[in-house]
C-alpha cells in the first residue's frame, strides 16, 4: 500500500515544512489539499509545489479557510464532500514558537498563539474524523517537539500546548481502534505523532516520513510516538 491516489489535506500548509511536504506528497502520487488563511501564500504554495498541477493523482488544489474556526472548517469538510473529495490523510501544520524568559516570560499573549495550533488539531480532526475511518488506509500526523519529553521553563507555554497535542492525537488514535472493533473490522486507519528537535533542521526527514505511514500497517502504526531526526 502507498499514498499513491490517496487525497491527503495539509491544514496550514504556507510554511516551509507545508512546501516540503506536498512537494514529497506529489512526487509519490497523492493528491494534496492546501488549506489556509492566505490565497495569495496558496497560490505561490501551488506553482512552487507542482507547477504543472492536473486533476488526478498526482494533482494540489487550495482551498482557503480559517482553520481554527470551527464554523469554517465544518463548511470546507462539506464542501470537499458534496464534491466527491474524500479525505485519506490529515496533516495539521498550523504552528510557530515563542517563549523565553524563564517561567516569568510565559506571557498569555504568547500561549494564546501557540495554542492556534491545538486548536487546530482539535478542530480538523472532529472535522474529518469520518473520512480517515472511512477511508481504506486513513492517516492522522501531527508534528510535535522532543520538549515534551523534557520541557523547560522557558518553552513551558511551547511544550504544553505540543502535551495537549499529542494527548489530543492518541485520543484520536484510540477512537479508530474502537470504531475498527465495533465493527469487527481490520484497523485501516492510524493517527501518529512525529517528534523533532527543530523542525527546520528535518523537513525533508518529516515529509519522507509523512509519505511513507500509508507504506506500514495501520495496526502497527496507530499510537506511535516516532522520532524523526
Amino acid at each position: 500500500m502507498t499514498v499513491t491516489g490517496r487525497t491527503v489535506l495539509l491544514a496550514g500548509a504556507t510554511s516551509p515544512s507545508g512546501l516540503a511536504i506536498a512537494r514529497a506528497l506529489l512526487a509519490a502520487g497523492a493528491r494534496v489539499i492546501a488549506v489556509g488563511r492566505d490565497q495569495g501564500k496558496l497560490d505561490a504554495l501551488a506553482a512552487a509545489a507542482h507547477p504543472n498541477a492536473a486533476t488526478g493523482a498526482g494533482s494540489i488544489r487550495t482551498e482557503r479557510c480559517s482553520l481554527t474556526n470551527e464554523a469554517e472548517v465544518a463548511m470546507l469538510a462539506t464542501r470537499l464532500a458534496d464534491g466527491g473529495e474524500h479525505v485519506d490523510g490529515l496533516v495539521p501544520l498550523v504552528g510557530g514558537w515563542r517563549g523565553g524568559g524563564g517561567l516569568a516570560g510565559q506571557t498569555e499573549e504568547d500561549y494564546r498563539f501557540l495554542e492556534q495550533a491545538f486548536t487546530a488539531v482539535r478542530v480538523t480532526s472532529r472535522a474529518f474524523d469520518a473520512d480517515l475511518r472511512a477511508s481504506e488506509a486513513g492517516r492522522f500526523a501531527i508534528v510535535s517537539s522532543t520538549a515534551v519529553g523534557r520541557p523547560l521553563a522557558g518553552g513551558a507555554n511551547y511544550a504544553a500546548v505540543k502535551a495537549a497535542s499529542e494527548a489530543w492525537t492518541r485520543a484520536v488514535a484510540q477512537g479508530f481502534a474502537k470504531s475498527a472493533r465495533d465493527a469487527e473490522q481490520p484497523l485501516r486507519a492510524a493517527a501518529v505523532v512525529l517528534r523533532v528537535r527543530g523542525l527546520d533542521d528535518v523537513i525533508d526527514a518529516v515529509a519522507a516520513r509523512i509519505v511513507a505511514l500509508w507504506a506500514e500497517d495501520a495496526a502497527e502504526l496507530n499510537d506511535r510516538v516516532i522520532d524523526v531526526a
